[in-house]
């Protein structure tokens, strides 16, 4: 088994370890259901946001404003000078993995979409931790009038900046009262609504399922943990969630299929790519307002900001580029090609790489910020379409539909690269 690269800044807590699989095979086998889909939906004009209150749910939450943060040694060397190599391949009969998150303190949680009901958990050294069923009681986690046995489909997660809690979207409901899951070329109406879990890191437990709108997909929590943003694919809105009270607290309509969000803490504001559109929504978290960069790309689904807030990325889905847009005047300066179907992309510590997976191309695209050129192209897999990077290790983490998951690590330019 290959070494992690870098010595870890924070220390994993410790956790019971459980076996896994590292076949030397080649990566995973397509898997092109609706749920991976996402392909070019119908453009839907946008309405103006208009906050609306949810009902209470019973389930209290603490928060902290604390921060995480991890960092590999400083060598001096810029992450675009650097060159990926495969480190280790995980696969396993329980992996379906429909993202990949990096959790502060060294874990990774894969969200197994709908067809394994689970999330699987792994540590630095890329041990499995544990694998959570997301069967859940939902009258126990403060919803009386949900009685019985309730499955999820996990989706997306985000974790809060001290690593203690994961919040984890689910596409769909599965259980007594629920009759019309949506998919992914549903309409604004008439799909069942589904629910945000939360998971405690420490006991690898769903401690809270909180009612969100109708196939809810990218999640994202504002930098001092107080609020999740929820992008609900069918009820084409945003669900705002106060953590401290576990509740939605308010629903902002964008239009077809919000996916991608990312906070700008400078600006108090968070971008939300509208994947039915060509356009990124930019709503004001104080007001709830929104306004709008019009006319980025076809298809944008995936979105990160630079560490220091001077620019924002986006994937455009349909063009098969990444732009590069300035968010004070939500101009793009830049475009680059990397592949077909750019989904998901993870950006350095220091900012200067992206790392964008190919849905459609099967590779990993690692672009420099500042020529804005493709610097590296490595093969993966089949279907890779999701993207987690560790800082405290330079290891990326990808995510294939199929059934696994691929770490490579930025390594200094005299370590060969992968041909894979």
């Amino acid at each position: 088994m290959a070494a992690v690269a870098g010595v870890m800044a924070v220390a994993l807590t410790a956790a019971a370890t459980v076996t896994r699989q590292t076949p030397a095979a080649s990566p995973g086998s397509p898997r092109r259901d609706a749920a991976a889909a996402e392909m070019s939906p119908t453009t839907v004009p946008a309405t103006t946001a208009a906050p609306t209150t949810a009902p209470p749910s019973t389930a209290a939450s603490t928060t902290t404003t604390t921060r995480l943060i991890e960092r590999a040694p400083d060598d001096g060397l810029r992450s675009d000078r650097r060159r990926l190599v495969r480190t280790e391949v995980i696969s396993g009969a329980d992996l379906s993995p429909k993202s990949i998150v990096y959790v502060p303190g060294g874990r990774f949680f894969a969200q197994n979409m709908m067809y394994r009901h689970s999330i699987t958990v792994f540590g630095r050294s890329f041990d499995k931790l544990a694998t959570i069923d997301d069967k859940v009681e939902l009258a126990a986690l403060g919803h009386p009038d949900k009685a019985g046995s309730y499955r999820g489909a996990p989706v997306e997660a985000a974790a809060t900046s001290d690593g203690r809690f994961v919040y984890v979207s689910n596409y769909a409901m599965y259980g007594p009262g629920f009759t019309n899951p949506g998919d992914d070329d549903c309409g604004p109406t008439g799909n069942d609504p589904s629910y945000l879990y939360r998971v405690d890191v420490a006991t690898l437990r769903i401690d809270q399922a909180i009612a969100v709108g109708a196939v809810p997909k990218f999640v994202a929590l504002t930098p001092d943990d107080r609020r999740v943003l929820v992008a609900n694919w069918c009820s084409y809105d945003l669900s705002v969630v106060d953590a401290r009270t576990a509740r939605e607290v308010a629903r902002v309509p964008l239009g077809p299929y919000p996916r991608g969000i990312v906070v700008d803490e400078r600006r108090n504001v968070a971008y939300v790519a509208v994947m039915g559109t060509f356009d990124i929504a930019v709503v004001d978290l104080a007001t709830l307002a929104v306004s709008w960069f019009r006319g980025i790309g076809n298809n944008p689904r995936h979105l990160v900001l630079a560490p220091d807030g001077r620019w924002l990325y986006a994937t455009l889905n349909a063009s098969g580029q990444v732009v590069k847009i300035d968010p004070a005047t939500g101009a793009v300066v830049a475009r680059v090609a990397t592949g077909s179907q750019p989904r998901s992309m993870a950006i350095a510590e220091d900012g200067a790489s992206l790392y964008v997976v190919n849905y459609g191309g099967a590779t990993l695209s690692k672009v420099a910020t500042d020529t804005f050129e493709v610097v590296q192209t490595i093969g993966v897999g089949d279907d890779p379409i999701g993207i987690a990077y560790d800082p405290g290790t330079r290891n990326v983490w990808v995510a294939l539909y199929g059934g696994v998951l691929v770490i490579l690590t930025d390594s200094p330019p005299a370590t060969r690269p992968s041909t894979g």
